[in-house]
């Protein structure tokens, strides 16, 4: 029941696949990255198989097998390999639901109008190297896979904790200022009740007839003396 099978950086017996079978008759993926692979002659019998990565290996031909082999591939990447001439292409014509096709780090890659012979040889074609014939990217699968998501959330919470931080920076600048005002008024507060207490003191004083006045005035006098010699004596 499996279907899919990744084998990438195995080494294969002389370019031989060892242990693939036709028992694998439900594979839909099948990856073979990097094995050394010299061709596909050795391929077992996979209806099922949609999806075949060959990249990286030393593939120069004998593609027809794959027509037999694999008659429904969707996908084919052949980067990497030692592909060199358009007409190396030509059995894929057989496989007629190929859409995708990649042959990157290929010489073929380096041919004079190169994938407009392709697209001619091979109709079927949808995406060449992940371009459509109006060099038009093909869409990704899944942005969630590949973190998009993630990142807006990120973003996202990133912008409501610095909302969050200024709106505290605020409020702590607001109790300061409340405080600061509050100061001040208490201050002022204090400082009228000491005025008022000596504006009482100095129209009780004027209230006195002049001769007690006088003699107020005469006695806090002498009490001052007398603590100024009694700070005499003591020294």
């Amino acid at each position: 029941q499996v279907k899919e099978l990744v084998l990438d950086n195995c080494r294969s017996d002389d370019g031989k696949i060892i242990g693939l079978s036709s028992d694998f008759e439900n594979l839909e993926f099948l990856s073979m990255i990097n094995i050394h692979l010299l061709s596909v002659s050795n391929l077992p019998k996979l209806n099922k198989l949609r999806k075949l990565e060959l990249s990286d290996n030393r593939i120069s031909g004998g593609l027809e097998v794959l027509a037999e082999r694999t008659p429904n591939l969707t996908h084919l990447n052949l980067s990497g390999n030692k592909i060199k001439d358009i007409n190396t292409l030509e059995p894929l014509k057989k496989l007629p639901n190929l859409h995708s096709l990649d042959l990157f780090n290929c010489e073929v890659t380096m041919l004079i109008n190169y994938r407009e012979s392709v697209f001619t040889l091979l109709p079927q074609l949808t995406y060449l190297d992940g371009f459509d014939a109006d060099d038009q990217e093909a869409p990704d699968s899944d942005p969630e896979a590949d973190g998009e998501g993630l990142e807006d959330e990120y973003e996202n919470g990133e912008d409501d904790l610095d909302e969050e931080v200024i709106d505290d920076e605020e409020d702590e600048d607001d109790d300061l200022e409340g405080e600061e005002e509050e100061d001040g008024v208490d201050d002022e507060e204090e400082d009228e009740e000491e005025d008022g207490e000596e504006d009482e003191e100095d129209e009780a004083d004027d209230d006195l007839p002049r001769g007690e006045k006088r003699k107020r005035n005469l006695e806090d006098e002498g009490e001052e003396d007398a603590e100024e010699e009694e700070d005499d004596e003591d020294d």
